[in-house]
């Protein structure tokens, strides 16, 4: 019998990191080479000092972001209540700092602590190609484009940002676009050649372990090269910044002022092939991005230009407020995980659903689902349902395919439901809100949930064998009348979910001061009550079913909908099966067991967070920024309440999420270089002519470019998809007329399209990563039940995928109703 996983062993922070280090800082092999060593461990305990000291502005940063929304909140609704002055006399209010600070903060965070990324080996790699290959090969391959492209690129971005730091440093400049604060510059400034400093810096034992692993044959002839290689780089950095100390400066001036024989956009042209070529060797990209986009801007247009888009679209980055969610819905996914939430919400779900077939699957999808709104780390929440379902799946006779299919289907719900990470991300590049896109993307999650469920349902009602109800010994102990349990509890949760909904569109706010909390507060005391006691649940069931039915009557004036009829047909049926309280068999034999306790304890806490961040996104109540640092410092009281809180752990899930940061918001910064670099060489509009001049129905354009971008989902992680090969297809996507959009819709439809095409990449053979995250938890589980579990999802996902393409008002709906 296979080991059975220890959970705390797997490293689940990101599926993104394929290969971080496991050797501790300043640890180096015994036989690498005497006078490498010292150099070695040196670096690498600055970087991881460093590191630690970064991860820890997470803090401050959740602080201050916490403070602006309890603060103009609190100062909203004192105001509404008649008590402006006391509010203004407490300090509460609007504030103009924390803006500016946030971001400040944000953009610090992944920008200094690129060097420590990079020792932990956490910048991602396409290493499609590149893991086949042997050691040597590998090592051979690494110490080599260090060399090249590396250290002169590392080198160039710390010399360029110190004078674009020093510029704002001696001029005083401040934020003015758009601030009103108007803060001073050179402070955040300053993380730029602080980062680039010591991301150069841990170059130097990147090149010497690549020298170890390639064995000391190799390594004498670089060496012995070395010296040359020294002298070849000072005299280039000195030829580029001061060519007037170096022989032959002046003459290497004039010749970066040549102009090229070739055309601006076909060097475009060889800066994408070359890029491509790189990137599938192996490298590391975000520094393949920098070298390349300095050396063919150089080329194409002039040294000047190429360092002005490098230093403003790196400020840019870092002072971007949308990214700045990035982090702090990392951490709270993070947070969340580990406090061991999603555990104690499967257990109390697998026992209310044990009398249903199919009831493990129904388990891992809700609560899949509910992760993904905690987190969008597609690698954790695999690993996780995993562990959690697998073995029971195992015992309880469930068929192993469909069993596989359904864990690493709802894993990837994670890339699509908000808050997701990737969302986030696009919204900077397609140029439209995150809040639309959270919108555009939360019905289109529903479906894709909806589909899984209904197709896992359907395959057992077919076949009762693929997922047999649960033995008698696993069942819980429930009173005679469990229907009624099930109905009375939904009863109840619909009842308090439309109080404070009708709370939240000040409904009571009339009546008196904070009435939508009092009136909340009074529902949820008399529910508890009528939990506990028959005879007043008894009076309060018709109460219950007697409002909805109001509220329906009220609200028939705007003519009577669909959604009406159901809702109203539901509370009905609810009002039948709930007719068992009142029959005399109910006295001493109907009672809400003890399930429903844990129930309410595993599901609420977290449900209840994250549709608070969720709902102020939405809602439009508060940005992303302000909602994920509310969502992570609600995770971190969890924590807390449940006694899975320390000081350890929780600095252990600060430098997780320091890492998952750094990997992602670096590419971006580097992608952004490198993105507007390879547009003023023009290269995409000639590609859009080309396209376009093929005289092709833009739907099949746009099928051609779904196509392209599925395929590029297995070899490449999303990251580099969404943030170097959406940004080049993007001008031929915006010349479409698809549908008769606008360009903004259009932009919004098309970045739900990206997202659920990658999901769909995830569950692809033969590389998808879901397979073997789930491989290493269950492994039991022969490769290829599970490569034909996921399949079947697969299918179900494409059937998504087609119907968000022909109906794209299935995405554009919620953000027209939403946004008014």
């Amino acid at each position: 019998m296979a080991e059975e996983p220890n959970p705390e062993d797997l490293e689940i922070a990101d599926e993104l990191i394929a290969e971080r280090r496991a050797e501790a800082p300043g640890e180096t092999p015994e036989d690498m080479t005497p006078w490498q060593r010292p150099i070695t461990a040196v670096i690498d305990v600055i970087n991881y000092r460093a590191g630690q000291l970064i991860a820890l502005l997470m803090v401050p940063l959740i602080a201050v972001v916490v403070y602006e929304v309890f603060a103009r909140n609190s100062f909203a609704i004192l105001q509404n209540a008649g008590f402006e002055e006391l509010a203004r006399s407490l300090g509460l209010g609007p504030t103009l700092w924390v803006y500016d600070t946030s971001r400040m903060i944000a953009g610090v965070l992944f920008m200094a602590a690129a060097g420590y990324g990079l020792m932990r080996g956490v910048h991602i790699r396409a290493d499609f190609l590149y893991r086949n290959w042997t050691d040597k090969t590998q090592a051979t391959v690494d110490a080599s484009l260090y060399l090249m492209f590396f250290m002169p690129s590392m080198i160039f971005f710390t010399i360029v940002s110190a004078e674009f730091w020093w510029l704002a440093y001696s001029r005083g400049e401040t934020m003015q676009i758009d601030s009103a604060w108007g803060p001073l510059l050179w402070p955040a400034r300053t993380a730029m050649p602080v980062g680039g400093l010591l991301l150069m810096l841990q170059g130097i034992p990147e090149i010497f372990r690549a020298f170890h692993k390639m064995g000391k044959e190799r390594e004498r002839i670089f060496v012995r090269a070395l010296p040359f290689y020294l002298i070849a780089l000072a005299w280039l950095i000195l030829a580029i910044f001061a060519p007037d100390y170096v022989p032959g400066g002046e003459w290497f001036t004039e010749l970066m002022k040549a102009r090229p024989g070739l055309d601006k956009p076909t060097i475009g042209l060889i800066m994408l092939t070359a890029m491509l070529f790189v990137i599938f060797i192996g490298f590391p990209i975000s520094f393949t991005l920098i070298f390349l986009a300095f050396v063919f801007g150089i080329w194409g247009a002039n040294f000047k230009l190429t360092t002005l888009l490098m230093t403003l679209n790196t400020n840019s980055t870092m002072l971007n407020d949308q990214l700045m969610a990035v982090p702090l819905f990392v951490l709270m996914g993070i947070v969340m995980e580990a406090a061991g939430l999603m555990e104690r919400l499967f257990a109390s779900i697998q026992m209310i659903m044990a009398r249903v077939r199919g009831a493990l699957f129904i388990a891992v999808l809700i609560v899949s689902t509910i992760f993904a709104a905690a987190t969008g780390i597609v690698g954790a929440s695999v690993t996780l349902l995993g562990i959690m379902a697998g073995a029971t799946m195992s015992r309880a006779g469930y068929n192993v395919q469909l069993a596989a299919g359904t864990i690493t289907a709802g894993g990837t719900l994670g890339i699509l439901i908000p808050p997701s990470i990737m969302l986030i991300v696009m919204g900077p590049v397609l140029e439209v809100s995150t809040l639309d896109l959270f919108r555009g993307a939360f019905v289109p999650g529903a479906i894709l949930a909806s589909l899984y469920l209904l197709y896992t349902l359907g395959r057992c009602w077919l076949n009762p064998s693929l997922g047999p109800i649960l033995s008698e010994e696993d069942q819980p102990e429930t009173s005679k009348f469990y229907g009624a349990e099930v109905a009375l509890i939904c009863l109840g949760v619909l009842t308090i979910c439309r109080i404070f909904g009708l709370g939240i569109g000040g409904a009571f706010g009339g009546v008196v001061p904070f009435g939508g909390l009092i009136v909340l507060a009074i529902t949820l005391a008399v529910a508890y009550a009528a939990y506990r006691n028959l005879s007043i649940l008894r009076i309060m069931v018709p109460v219950a079913v007697l409002f909805h039915l109001y509220m329906i009557v009220a609200n028939s004036g705007d003519g009577v909908s669909i959604w009406s009829i159901v809702f109203g047909a539901f509370i009905v049926l609810l009002a039948v099966l709930g007719r068992t309280i009142y029959s005399k068999d109910a006295d001493g034999n109907f009672y809400f067991s003890d399930l429903w306790d844990e129930f309410f304890a595993g599901l609420m806490p977290p449900t209840i967070l994250i549709s608070f961040a969720l709902g102020s996104i939405l809602l439009g109540f508060a940005t992303p920024a302000e909602a994920a640092a509310m969502g992570a410092f609600g995770a971190i009281l969890l924590s807390i309440g449940y006694r899975k809180f320390s000081v350890p752990s929780f600095f252990d899930s600060l430098i997780k999420a320091l890492e998952i940061t750094v990997l992602i918001m670096f590419l971006v910064a580097a992608s952004n270089f490198f993105g507007a670099q390879f547009s003023a060489l023009g290269t995409p509009k000639m590609l859009t002519e080309l396209l376009l001049g093929l005289d092709m129905s833009p739907y099949l354009i746009l099928l051609l470019v779904m196509a392209l971008i599925f395929l590029l989902g297995w070899p490449l992680e999303w990251v580099p998809i969404v943030l170097i090969v959406v940004p080049i297809l993007l001008p031929t996507v915006e010349a479409l007329s698809v549908h008769g959009l606008s360009r903004y819709d259009m932009m919004v439809w098309f970045g739900i399209l990206v997202a659920v095409n990658l999901q769909t990449a995830w569950l692809s053979p033969p590389v998808a990563l879901s397979a073997y995250f789930l491989k290493g938890v269950v492994p039991n589980w022969d490769l290829k039940d599970i490569y034909l579990g996921m399949m079947q999802f697969m299918l179900v996902q494409l059937l998504g995928l087609i119907l968000l393409f022909i109906f794209p008002q299935l995405v554009l709906w919620l953000p027209k109703v939403m946004g008014g």
